[in-house]
């Protein structure tokens, strides 16, 4: 197949697993057609089988702010017809569905253009659930030839929403070959050079996440006599605020920001255990990539997080804001090495079980061969 993907091209989930669909697609013999913005955060590589198409954005007087959806749908309607696309794939609903349907529609008659939604989360629970976006967000979700949720949970919340149950689950993946356990890597020693325990969080630092819990839990893990240091990965909004705390509490020697990074499991792979202390969650991929790297976790017990994680077998969960139980989660691991290492294997066995690309790539490839003939039969 001929697919376009269009994706944020941000750290957040969304992009995550598009870049990465798109390079299990094309590994599968699919030509995979990226159209955004500009290159998506995990999109490292191109060939002929993946292909980048940049947005670009006019400048004119006449408007106070870029009309992106525009740009997008015009550069989407331009890409179907120059690499004739079998279908479209737009990850979040707002504007990425609603460009998409613009696309299809001017498109018209001389094709139809095929048009998945998968939906990832905030698009739904926070931007979706604003009354302002509110019918725009319905119509761009029923106007889809097809949509897909990444969880249960998502699903169900789509329901509630906007009244709407025609979805396919299709959850997060990972690939079981690039996420792996890393005990002999000398990033371990350089990240912790004293032979501290590796606390990790992966996020793009929005409030949602909490990513200042983190420093919480690193300070009482600290005071309760854990010897640990605290590894932040990623960057938003909340960088400052993070620090700041850090600081006020002493612990900003115990705590290291290394930024973005397109290999994350290079830092999961020498970690001990992850922090994911969010109020929200539609799936919680930045523990299934922990728990694939044999690395416990403790989070917050929300949204997709229980689909993922197994309370008391692959990591601990709590209620949101409690970090005096979380912390001491945190210790009953770093002072269990036994319990620390039977966590790690189990939740990897899961992760594959449940979540493995040879799993998950598969139902991508079913509902769009699905949605395609669905539409050949109503063209009949």
């Amino acid at each position: 197949m001929n697919i376009g993907i269009t994706v944020y091209p941000s750290y957040g989930g969304s992009g995550i697993v598009g870049s990465e669909l798109g390079r299990e697609l094309a590994e599968r013999g699919h030509t995979v057609h990226f159209i955004s913005s500009s290159l998506p955060t995990r999109l490292i590589e191109l060939s002929d089988k993946i292909q980048f198409h940049e947005v670009e954005m006019m400048s004119y007087p006449l408007f106070e702010h870029q009309p992106y959806t525009l740009a997008l749908a015009t550069k989407m309607a331009t890409v179907a017809r120059s690499e004739n696309l079998d279908l479209l794939h737009v990850h979040y609903a707002i504007p990425h569905s609603i460009s998409a349907i613009l696309a299809r529609e001017s498109l018209k008659p001389k094709r139809d253009l095929p048009v998945i939604t998968t939906l990832h989360g905030t698009d739904i629970t926070l931007v979706g659930a604003d009354r302002s976006y509110l019918p725009i967000t319905r119509y761009g979700i029923q106007q889809s030839d097809g949509v897909t949720a990444v969880s249960k949970f998502l699903k169900q919340a789509t329901i509630e929403t906007f009244d709407y149950d025609d979805i396919e689950v299709i959850p997060n993946f990972i690939c079981e070959k690039h996420y792996v356990r890393l005990p002999d890597s000398p990033l371990r020693a350089e990240l912790a050079p004293n032979g501290e325990r590796i606390l990790v969080h992966v996020s793009n630092f929005r409030a949602v996440k909490r990513p200042v819990d983190c420093v919480e839990i690193l300070a009482k893990v600290l005071q309760k006599g854990g010897n640990a240091k605290l590894l932040m990965v990623g960057d938003g909004p909340e960088y400052s605020a993070i620090h700041h705390r850090a600081r006020q509490l002493n612990v900003l020697d115990k705590t290291e920001f290394v930024g973005k990074q397109a290999k994350i499991a290079d830092y999961l792979g020498v970690s001990d255990v992850s922090l994911l202390p969010s109020e929200l969650e539609s799936f919680g991929l930045a523990a299934l990539e922990a728990q694939a790297c044999e690395v416990p976790v403790v989070a917050s017990r929300v949204g997709g997080i229980p689909e993922v994680i197994n309370d008391g077998e692959t990591g601990f969960m709590s209620d949101v804001g409690d970090t005096e139980k979380m912390s001491d989660d945190v210790l009953k691991l770093l002072n269990d090495e036994e319990m620390r290492r039977a966590f790690g294997k189990r939740g990897r066995e899961l992760a594959i079980l449940r979540y493995s690309s040879e799993k998950i790539i598969p139902q991508y490839i079913a509902f769009y061969e699905k949605v395609l003939n669905s539409k050949a039969e109503a063209r009949a």
